[in-house]
């Protein structure tokens, strides 16, 4: 089974629609000793071709349009933060106090671009607000990366020792996620939903999830990819995010293609929150399992409320575990599954060519999404999905299937062939196009990123 055949099984997909999915192969993108590439490609193929699916549902067409799934297109999408340019300026990666730091019998990795996640980082090092990076990295030198990470943790911020395959294998989290599939999904309530109206195929280009209205609760990155996706193939997408916890500008800038920014107090407006999600399809949330459950946000809490309805959530280290409820970012994953010790040399930890666990992860949850939906349209019920960052590294390190017959062949000579400009409310943007392509769907967002929370929380 190659690895687009896996990805579109694990969506449930019919087998017999893999082959609808041809590729562009370039030798060179995405390169690392993993095989980063494939699993890049066979995300984004099984997204558009869920989405390729659902047009033709819709659409009222015998078979999907055909998918092209090109490498060069794939790299610069998983490179978006980083090509990102906004009025010409480079968007800043990652603060000072993020990043590989020796310890007394190793390495530990450090997540602190939140100013939050940064003064608790420093809280556990009892340091100072105002502490340099030499203080920080003199703190944790006289630490075991096992000690810096428990204490971290424990001050509520991001830390995350240095593992091999062979100790994450051992690990009872990694146990946990081996028992889990790729993608997770049930049907969700009894009652059901609206129906979509059918689209035009022969109109402007067609727009799979055209209709469809998305709560966007999602961060930092797999997220707000998905829903940027959702976005892109034709969904009113509003993302709300809590007033105190404000995005970074540069971030919210490259995922804010298609979609409109509020903010929202869930403890607060509780009113506002049901009258949006009395007309939503769909619910997608990015915090840690359960954070948002005291705030009626389960998905069976949801179901209840608003029949029919789809949530999709994604987290770190998945809904289960000793590691369930712990915060975590890409660059963390990779470092406690073995993945940064594989990329990395004898003396010091690597790292994957993207951060390609929240990309990738991202563009399978918006393909199950609209699985979930071409499922809705025959039974009428909703639908819980579930992925974690975490089972997607299982994935690229344990799963990964033969390479597969090649497709065409072409050069690769970086990202430019797939980068576009254009002037939006956050400035001039250069930014990477969308990667999902099938015949007759979209080439491009139809809207262009807004400032962090300056729209209404309400349906356009």
């Amino acid at each position: 089974m190659t690895d687009i055949e896996f990805a579109w099984s694990a969506l449930g997909g019919d087998p017999a629609l893999a082959g609808r999915v041809t590729t562009v192969e370039r030798e060179g993108a995405l390169a690392a000793r993993l095989p980063v590439r494939r699993l890049a490609r066979a995300c984004v193929g099984a997204c558009a071709l869920a989405a390729a699916e659902l047009g033709a549902l819709r659409a009222g067409l015998t078979v999907p349009p055909p998918v092209v799934v090109d490498d060069g297109a794939v790299a610069a999408a998983f490179h978006s933060e980083r090509l990102l340019r906004v009025d010409g300026r480079q968007p800043v990666s990652f603060a000072p106090l993020s990043g590989f730091w020796r310890t007394s019998d190793g390495w530990v990795r450090t997540h602190a671009n939140y100013p939050h996640h940064r003064a608790a980082l420093l809280a556990a090092l009892d340091l100072p607000e105002d502490a340099a990076v030499e203080d920080a990295a003199a703190r944790l030198a006289g630490r075991t990366a096992l000690e810096a990470e428990e204490a971290v943790y424990g001050a509520g911020g991001l830390a995350v020792a240095l593992r091999t395959p062979a100790e994450w294998a051992a690990h009872e989290q990694s146990a946990e996620l081996a028992l889990r599939p790729l993608v997770e999904s049930g049907r969700l309530g009894e009652a059901h939903a609206r129906v979509l109206p059918p689209l035009d195929a022969a109109g402007a280009g067609l727009l799979p999830a055209a209709g469809l209205r998305v709560l966007d609760l999602t961060r930092v990155l797999a997220g707000p990819v998905a829903t940027r996706t959702l976005g892109f193939l034709g969904a009113d997408v509003l993302r709300l995010d809590a007033p105190h916890l404000p995005e970074l500008a540069d971030q919210h800038a490259d995922t804010g293609f298609g979609k409109r920014s509020a903010v929202l107090d869930l403890a607060t407006a509780a009113d506002t929150f049901e009258k949006l999600l009395d007309s939503a399809d769909v619910v997608v949330t990015g915090y840690r399992p359960g954070a948002l459950d005291r705030f009626g946000l389960s998905p069976e809490a949801l179901a209840e409320r608003r029949p029919g309805l789809i949530v999709a959530q994604v987290s770190a280290w998945g809904a289960y575990g000793p590691w369930r409820g712990r915060r975590g970012f890409d660059s963390l994953v990779q470092v406690a599954t073995g993945i940064a010790a594989t990329e990395g040399s004898p003396g010091a930890p690597g790292a994957l060519p993207a951060q390609a666990l929240d990309h990738g992860t991202g563009y399978l949850l918006a393909a199950a999404v609209l699985r979930a939906v071409t499922e809705r349209s025959y039974d009428g019920y909703g639908r819980w999905v579930r992925l974690a960052l975490a089972r997607t590294a299982r994935w690229l390190t344990e799963e990964a299937g033969p390479a597969g017959a090649a497709g065409a062949a072409a050069g690769y000579e970086g990202p430019d062939a797939w980068l576009a400009e254009t002037d939006s409310r956050v400035g001039r943007l250069r930014y990477a196009l969308p990667p999902v392509s099938f015949a007759g769907g979209p080439a491009d967002w139809s809207r262009t990123p807004v400032p962090w929370g300056s729209d209404a929380p309400a349906w356009s």
